[in-house]
């Protein structure tokens, strides 16, 4: 991971920089040149060109990679000293703590797994970048990427702590609220959690026309019945909620080879490790749902469904994920014994990420669907992701076989073995 002796990591998100600037997307060269400028001023006196490259990969953010080409730099330490400017969607605080995000992003660059924070502005933040190749859904797929992203999510789940992203109760996460499950007098479920999180964006939808009330009031009900049912879903060695990632798509998994540079003829080594990047939905959530929101994410934006993993393609995954998280969950002050049947951790995972389908991203993509003002069909994404909940919940109580329908592409890739 690349980091740079000009600015220290940043420990609190309470402590970093604000500059006051809103950046402007009609204009984003201009902005992003406004902003580094500002936070080093050594880039608008030195010798050699800043330079600009867009990413568009993302549906929600706009994020531009700046760069001082000074004379006599290699690439490599050219890279070092870049800056990803990235700025928020608009509209996107209902649907994203931005203070939860800092923590939980200002926690990772303090133990190397993101790139340090440098300052905020009005509407987004600064951080170094890391150098790689930023995968596709496609190379999702491929054994070598999958074990690696597995590797890595066993180690997020395994170590980091969710007190990073939980909160004092808030308008949104409240003592009372069920998705809090209180029980005997104790708080069964950290707050936020995933419950919370949809239930905060059923709140958030549009309620004007009697056929928005209905819609609404259909999403809560199915809610309250999946948190009944997923909610205490038991975790690994009693961890039942994690410091979930909850965002695993393919442009948020950075390859990163041994030598720091790109993979060369598309070929990534066995040895060669994954980095996360984009931290804004991180959440306590349990296992299960990160990883089956990852495996949702094999299919791409266009919903592919016939390239989501099948059976013996998330055994594998799974495999290489509980060897992960066992490695890094156990410390030297590990007094209990722990469960090491590592078959019957993959089988009971295995079993759980089966109960998590799409409705978080169908409700996601029907907020966007309002509020954004990005170039892209949420309406018709969250129908797809939605009718992947429907699918998998007509299998569960087994009303599309009474009913004789055909079994959906996506159930069919599923049960492939």
């Amino acid at each position: 991971m690349s980091t740079s002796t000009a600015r220290p990591a940043v420990d609190s998100p309470l402590s970093l920089r604000h500059i006051p600037y809103h950046f402007r997307n009609e204009d984003a060269d201009s902005s992003a040149l406004e902003l580094v400028e500002a936070l080093d001023a050594d880039w608008k006196t030195a010798e050699g060109p800043i330079e600009f490259i867009r990413f568009t990969d993302g549906i929600t953010n706009t994020l531009t990679k700046a760069t001082k080409k000074r004379p006599g730099r290699t690439e490599a330490e050219i890279d070092d000293e870049a800056v990803l400017v990235r700025a928020y969607g608009e509209g996107t605080d209902v649907l994203i703590d931005r203070e939860r995000e800092l923590r939980a992003h200002s926690l990772l660059a303090n133990v190397r797994l993101a790139p340090p924070l440098l300052a905020k502005f009005d509407n987004g933040i600064m951080y170094r970048f890391i150098r790689g190749s930023v995968c596709t859904p496609e190379d999702l797929r491929r054994s070598e990427i999958y074990r690696a992203v597995a590797k890595r999510l066993g180690q997020w789940h395994g170590c980091l702590p969710i007190s990073a992203i939980t909160s004092t109760p808030s308008l949104n996460d409240t003592p009372q609220s069920k998705h809090c499950a209180p029980r005997d007098g104790k708080q069964t479920r950290p707050a936020p959690n995933t419950w919370t999180v949809m239930q905060q964006w059923i709140g958030a939808l549009p309620r004007g026309t009697a056929e928005e009330r209905a819609r609404n009031e259909m999403l809560r009900t199915e809610l309250e019945w999946m948190s009944t049912k997923l909610g205490d879903t038991p975790g690994l060695d009693g961890k039942d909620y994690i410091f979930g990632h909850c965002d695993l798509l393919s442009g948020n998994v950075i390859v990163q080879s041994a030598s720091d540079s790109k993979p060369t003829n598309g070929h990534i080594e066995e040895d060669e490790a994954v980095s996360f990047i984009d931290y804004e939905y991180a959440t306590p959530s349990p296992a299960a749902f990160d990883i089956a929101n990852h495996f949702a994410e094999w299919a791409g934006f266009e919903c592919d469904h016939g390239a989501v993993p099948t059976k013996p393609q998330r055994l594998d995954f799974l495999r290489h994920y509980v060897g992960s998280f066992r490695y890094h969950s156990i410390n030297d002050n590990d007094t209990q014994a722990i469960d090491v049947d590592l078959r019957k951790d993959v089988e009971q995972l295995h079993e759980q990420v089966d109960l998590f389908r799409g409705f978080y991203w169908g409700i996601w993509a029907l907020i966007q669907a309002t509020i954004s003002q990005i170039d892209f069909d949420y309406a018709s994404y969250a129908d797809l992701r939605l009718g992947e909940y429907w699918a998998w919940k007509a299998e569960l109580d087994g009303s599309r076989a009474r009913e004789g329908r055909e079994l959906p592409l996506r159930e069919r890739r599923w049960a492939e073995g």
